[in-house]
């Protein structure tokens, strides 16, 4: 009894801080993706204006456009998943009680854990490895407008968003694996420390 309590007392002294830099890095990935929204909404009616008014596409803007939805997605996504956004087929989690539901959230996501590091690792293998070394076909920065010479994009920029959507993703997945812990052995436990999302339930 007293090392149970002691591993749960562990546990949730790990639980916390992890929320902590969960919650604060999901902010900062949140704030960049509205970015990245607002820059990529631009970019298209720039194209749309330029194709269509001006009568000269400017071929950069459908990769650019795409460079940023991914990235858009890859730092939005992990808010989804830690907030329960994601689309669900949970008839037999709600089915159970609460220990066996528990137990069945955990069982799912040491899978998605497993998911999730497979895809740190593929996803750092594309931003190093051979397809990481290419470039952009048409987007370059413009340092030539300063009186430098234009530097093409790497891909591996691109690819670096599933990267990073997968390193934050394992964050969410441990807090929520540390959580379920938690909460199996604390009926009251409060089962994700998670202010902005209470703030969005309570607006």
């Amino acid at each position: 009894m007293v090392l149970g309590g002691t591993v749960l007392a562990l546990i949730s002294a790990l639980l916390r801080p992890l929320s902590v830099l969960n919650t604060w890095l999901l902010r900062l990935g949140r704030a960049l993706a509205w970015v990245a929204l607002g820059l990529m909404v631009a970019i298209i009616l720039a194209q749309i204006f330029f194709r269509y008014v001006i009568g000269d596409a400017q071929n950069w803007t459908e990769e650019a456009a795409r460079f940023l939805m991914l990235w858009m997605t890859g730092l939005a996504a992990p808010s989804a998943y830690r907030w329960g956004g994601f689309v669900a087929i949970d008839m037999a989690v709600t089915s159970l009680s609460r220990i066996p539901g528990l137990i069945l959230q955990l069982f799912l996501l040491a899978i998605c854990l497993a998911v999730c590091l497979t895809g740190v690792y593929f996803g750092w293998d594309h931003v190093t490895g051979f397809a990481g070394r290419f470039n952009s076909s048409s987007l370059r920065l413009p340092l030539d407008l300063v009186g430098g010479e234009a530097v093409k994009v790497k891909l591996a920029y691109m690819h670096a968003a599933l990267f990073t959507c997968m390193v934050l993703m394992v964050l969410v997945t441990l807090e929520l694996i540390l959580s379920r812990i938690v909460a199996l052995f604390d009926a009251d436990a409060d089962p994700v420390w998670d202010p902005d999302r209470r703030v969005v339930e309570t607006d």
